[in-house]
């Protein structure tokens, strides 16, 4: 009798040989896609608010160094636009004559930058705005305005104890700074015996321009127990005006984390809590965004909000500003 083992274990070997001789792709799939090669990060654009901000500064300097650690050869250009739109869209034109994989835009003008963005894209580029949205990009990456809005303004109504008249200094009718005012208006309600007296004067986001409405209000108004500022150079405006006019029982609060509000709370001035920013950190967050959105990882959600951290005079000595790298 003829015995089939050696028949059927050569058919076996057959096989398992015509298995091995397929292709990668056809028996993992998911592996063959892990290990597709990938989009490497080589020029990167920033064109920003005005680099004679600190906190521009501040995050020209963390986009730089998040570059650097997805490729140690990569070219960062850091442009200035001065808050003049035409000069950022000369700036996202030349980026896209370089051949850029990535700009990083903090626009002069939300709405009207859409179609240099959208430009942009159709380049090929990937387009993340920080600090504040630019319509058309692939995603943003700001501070939760509200949040520290809610933060800068609880302060005031705890160390008022519920009671008492506030000034909210408002400045450019900007998303971030009316996120701002609306967290701090939530919060104030919450309390009945708490008095907004104002809220619709635009400092302009300057220091000169919280002297000048502060003196304003300080005229107008007899008795003020705290004032909100919608960042801190107008706190350091508002607080250098209550001291000229020998306004001394007055608390200050605001929204930044900048080099001169940290002075500030170490100095006997009004100034006594600020919601921080953390430019570095919006700056890698945006840069890693990009380059997953490079090899077509594209985020949960395409607005990514940081959160805000209460610096005071209790707490100023531990806090990172933002000359500290990341």
């Amino acid at each position: 009798m003829i015995k089939p083992v050696p028949f059927l274990r050569a058919l076996a070997a057959v096989a398992m040989a015509a298995l091995c001789a397929l292709p990668a792709a056809a028996q993992t799939p998911s592996q063959s896609a892990v290990q597709a090669p990938q989009r490497q990060l080589k020029k990167v654009g920033v064109t920003l608010g005005s680099l004679g901000n600190p906190y521009f500064v501040a995050l020209a300097r963390g986009a730089e160094a998040a570059a650097r650690q997805a490729n140690p050869d990569v070219k960062v250009t850091v442009l200035s636009a001065d808050y003049d739109l035409n000069k950022q869209f000369t700036h996202i034109d030349s980026f896209i004559v370089a051949r850029v994989d990535l700009i990083l835009i903090n626009a002069a003008d939300a709405r009207a930058i859409e179609p240099a963005v959208r430009k942009a894209r159709k380049a090929g580029i990937v387009v993340v705005a920080v600090d504040v949205a630019a319509a058309g990009a692939d995603a943003t990456v700001q501070t939760d305005n509200t949040q520290a809005g809610e933060l800068a303004c609880g302060f005031i109504a705890e160390r008022l104890k519920g009671r008492g008249n506030v000034i909210i200094q408002n400045g450019p009718p900007v998303s971030a700074v009316l996120d701002r005012v609306k967290g701090c208006k939530a919060v104030l309600a919450r309390h009945p015996d708490i008095r907004i007296l104002s809220d619709d004067q635009d400092a302009k986001g300057s220091r000169e321009g919280g002297l000048n409405v502060m003196q304003l209000y300080l005229t107008r108004f007899p008795k003020v127990d705290a004032v909100f500022t919608i960042n801190d150079p107008q706190a350091v405006g508002a607080d250098l005006a209550a001291r000229q006019l020998n306004r001394r029982g007055i608390l200050i609060a605001s929204v930044d984390g900048a080099p001169d509000i940290e002075a500030a709370l170490k100095a006997d001035t009004l100034v006594q809590a600020s919601a921080s920013q953390d430019p570095w950190a919006i700056a890698r967050t945006a840069v890693q965004l990009g380059v997953g959105m490079m090899n077509g990882q594209r985020p949960a959600t395409p607005t990514v909000l940081l959160p805000s951290t209460l610096v005071t005079r209790a707490n100023v000595g531990q806090y990172k500003g933002w000359a500290t790298p990341r």
